[in-house]
């Protein structure tokens, strides 16, 4: 038999070969794994350890093996089986072997090999600290050289030249390191500015990376000359692969270079506005668009400019050559429309403009137009009632027509830019009443998004247009609606003295909501639930809790999965924290309560099944925790109504036949929940003591009010002191608690501790309320007959001493209640025995 310390000293040996794997020292491995199989051969440990070097030892020798035939017998079976290794999870090379097969690679020229040669050198740099010290020493004898060598066999073999330039670890000094590396930025460039070929996107993807990590270091080699070639590269017409790395490479010089870079920018982008030609328009106002969304002052400023302004007036003449800059333009003031100061400037100087080409213009033109005409008028406020009010109306009309027609007839091209304009326009009134009534657009719409699911900006401008049409004015206090209506006067708004438009009343919303719900958003949202997009997360979570809002469709959401999708939106994956948006997990953890209040949990959570009841409890006791304290101020107070719809959502969890529910409930949100007893709102405070009662069916609910601590006093204090509350639903909870505690003589020695604990009781029996009254006799016989030895004597004559037997005789004289009689003669006996 091995004794325990030569096992100790196998699993040590075990855990110290699996490091040596790692760092790519297998022979002193294999030496550790040999004695620790010499000393416990049959450890499960040991085994398992030797087993899985074993498998990697052949799984890395078949790696050399693929990539010996993939380049002497020009096997691409081999090739695609090396970069399948490469990518999988889980598995990586030993550093002698992953060297092996770069080496292998390069010294076939870049010609012979297939494109496969790109996926596996750019997984082998990736995974491997020798294949990156490698290429390190390469270029150290020569960067042009190992460069050009890297260059023509892909794009992830030549941008993973960053992925080495950027590991410290791999060079002698941070001199080499940025010495190589500044080469390299501008070899990239180099490539960018020569003319002829057409690889374009692989060295924007090169110098993008660079910038994108080292701009500060590296912004003082860009001249005049190569931020210009790099503008040149944002112009529309271009692939949107290449236009996204010229967008970030730009904007991350922009920020490095700061005043120096930005006037750069803006003195390139002008004179090209100066030379007059339609493809150095076309690259201005391509730049200047692309610039808007990230560093809005500087695309401002140059969109104001005296020379961009005459540059955007040629579009409205029937020039041919104007029009080949016409969507050019157009995406600028798309783009430009983030800028209330442009919204206006486009509404002055180019709606007429705009109007002409909705109507004649190309497809995509005429398309762009009614975006930007959407954005330009979405952000007008409605003024006094008058004929242009009216008119702009019937455009906003006219606009959606136009969307809801290309909806319905939409094959995929430039669907974006449909569900942008139409999510501009719906958040006018008129516009959700326009779309809500259309049973057939919502299904079009629902259909369309189903059907790009993998397609971020698709479905989050179509959820973006549903969230317009079921989002609830926000609630605000009395003395926030006087602040609000202040602030409107102050601002000379319209709205001052009309206030809200009806159309944005709760019946006119909740009509929307149906209609949402009824045109089948469920489905759709099942398969949203399954994308980790925060953008995505957020809006699904807005919309459920608009929904939830309507009691009357809680069991509609509940059938429909409902539950399960606010369940894994309001329950973060551990490790996944800041992946999902920051109201995305409240807003679904209060649609989450709203459902549960209304829906028999023995429906949703079934004994057998999926979810469990307990896994309800973590998001809905979060709504329950005070926010963090900048967001609660005096002009901005704590929404309650999240609290309150938990704790009911909590008590009806808590009757669930399974007991795991309340006991989970007690273990989780006990010290929250016994805070809000004494909260200053009557509502909270009726809410949680209506949970607390709940709370007495289980074990270790009682506990808090029985284990005989002092703390369990004060709690029975605080109990018999709800029974004495104005709101009649509040005491009878406390009362209801009460009933329940009053089965254990600690409960009853609590209360006859308390000066005027029976006296309380005994009012109960005094009430009016048959509710009250019943749980006021039920604690009288609780007192009366339960209780054993000194304690039940003492409780007896407690009774008898504040008038227990008269209370309890007029009660039987007077109430009719069957119920409420009995409990009465069985609390009067043992009184009068």
């Amino acid at each position: 038999m091995v004794h325990s310390t030569g096992e100790e000293r196998a699993v040590h040996l075990t855990r110290e070969a699996i490091e040596l794997v790692d760092s790519g020292h297998r022979e002193a491995a294999s030496r550790n794994l040999r004695e620790a199989l010499s000393i416990a051969p049959n450890h499960p440990s040991v085994k398992e350890a030797f087993l899985k070097i074993q498998q990697e030892e052949e799984s890395s020798h078949h790696l050399l093996d693929l990539c010996r035939r993939y380049t002497s017998r020009k096997d691409e079976s081999a090739g695609k089986d090396a970069a399948l290794y490469l990518r999988t999870d889980g598995l990586k090379p030993p550093e002698g072997v992953a060297l092996e097969c770069a080496k292998l690679l390069l010294a076939h020229r870049a010609h012979t090999l297939s494109s496969l040669q790109d996926d596996i050198i750019s997984g082998l740099v990736r995974q491997n600290a020798s294949v990156r010290q490698f290429f390190s020493d390469q270029l150290q004898i020569s960067v042009t050289t190992f460069f050009d060598e890297m260059y023509d066999r892909g794009d992830g073999a030549a941008v993973c030249l960053d992925t080495v330039v950027l590991d410290s670890s791999v060079w002698p000094s941070e001199d080499a390191r940025s010495h190589c590396e500044r080469e390299l930025f501008l070899l990239f460039i180099a490539k960018l500015m020569e003319s002829g070929h057409d690889l374009d996107g692989r060295s924007l993807k090169g110098i993008a990376r660079l910038l994108a990590v080292d701009a500060s270091k590296l912004q003082d080699q860009i001249d005049d000359e190569e931020l210009d070639v790099i503008i040149t590269s944002l112009d529309h017409r271009l692939p949107l692969e290449w236009r996204s790395q010229a967008t970030l490479a730009t904007v991350k010089y922009l920020e490095a270079s700061m005043e120096v870079g930005q006037n750069r920018f803006t003195k390139l982008v002008s004179a090209k506005l100066t030379k007059g030609r339609v493809d150095d328009y076309i690259v201005a106002f391509s730049a200047t668009a692309a610039v808007f969304p990230v560093i809005p002052e500087i695309a401002t400023s140059l969109f104001l400019s005296d020379s961009f302004k005459a540059a955007l007036m040629p579009p409205s003449t029937n020039d041919a050559k104007r029009q080949r800059v016409e969507v050019s333009v157009l995406e600028l003031l798309n783009a430009a429309c983030i800028s209330k100061v442009c919204r206006e400037t486009i509404s002055k100087n180019l709606s007429d403009w705009l109007s002409h080409t909705l109507t004649n213009g190309s497809d995509l033109a005429s398309e762009l137009a009614a975006v930007v005409l959407a954005k330009v008028r979405a952000s007008e406020k409605d003024g006094p009632e008058s004929k242009v009010q009216e008119e702009d109306g019937t455009r906003v009309t006219e606009l959606v027509d136009r969307f809801k027609e290309l909806i319905s007839n939409c094959k995929g091209e430039n669907v974006q830019n449909i569900l942008e304009g139409l999510a501009f326009s719906s958040v006018k009134p008129t516009v959700k009443e326009q779309l809500a009534k259309d049973s057939t657009f919502l299904r079009d719409l629902i259909t369309l998004l189903k059907g790009n699911c993998s397609d971020s900006s698709v479905l989050y401008g179509g959820l973006m247009i549903i969230s317009n049409l079921v989002q609830f004015l926000p609630n605000m206090t009395e003395e926030q609606k006087k602040m609000s209506q202040l602030k409107s006067y102050a601002e000379a708004s319209p709205d001052a003295k009309a206030g809200p438009n009806p159309l944005e009343n709760d019946d006119h919303v909740i009509a929307r909501c149906n209609a949402v719900i009824q045109a089948g958003i469920m489905p759709l949202f099942v398969e949203c639930g399954k994308t980790s997009l925060p953008s995505v997360q957020g809006l699904v979570s807005k919309i459920m809790l608009s929904l939830a809002r309507n009691p009357k469709t809680r069991g509609t959401l509940a059938q429909q999965s409902g539950v399960k999708l606010l369940l894994s939106i309001g329950t973060p994956r551990q490790g996944s924290s800041g992946s999902i948006s920051n109201e995305a997990v409240p807003n679904a953890s209060h649609a989450l309560a709203r459902i549960l209040i209304s829906v028999n949990p023995s429906h949703v959570f079934p004994p057998s099944g999926f979810p469990p009841v307990t896994s309800a409890i973590r998001p809905l006791t979060a709504l329950l925790a005070a926010p963090e304290a900048p967001s609660v101020s005096a002009e901005q107070p704590r929404d309650l109504l999240p609290v309150f719809e938990s704790l009911l959502a909590l008590t009806n969890l808590a009757s669930h036949p399974d007991d795991s529910a309340p006991d989970a409930i007690v273990r989780q949100a006990w010290s929250v929940i016994e805070d809000f007893l004494l909260s200053s709102s009557p509502l909270i405070q009726r809410a949680a003591c209506e949970l607390v009662c709940n709370l007495m069916t289980c074990e270790s609910g009682v506990g808090k009010f029985t284990d005989g601590s002092k703390r369990a006093g004060q709690r029975l204090h605080i109990l018999l002191a709800l029974t004495d509350v104005d709101a009649i639903a509040t005491r009878r909870a406390a009362g209801g608690a009460l009933a329940m505690l009053t089965e254990f003589d600690a409960s009853i020695a609590g209360i006859l501790d308390r000066p005027r604990g029976t006296v309380l009781l005994l009012r109960l029996c005094q009430e009016d309320d048959e509710g009250l009254l019943h749980r006021g006799v039920a604690c009288v016989r609780n007192m009366s007959c339960i209780a054993s030895g000194d304690i039940g004597r003492h409780a007896r004559e407690a009774l008898k001493n504040y008038g227990a037997v008269d209370i309890l005789t007029n009660i039987l004289k007077k109430s009719r209640n069957p119920v409420i009689l009995q409990t009465g003669v069985e609390a009067l006996k043992p009184l009068v025995e």
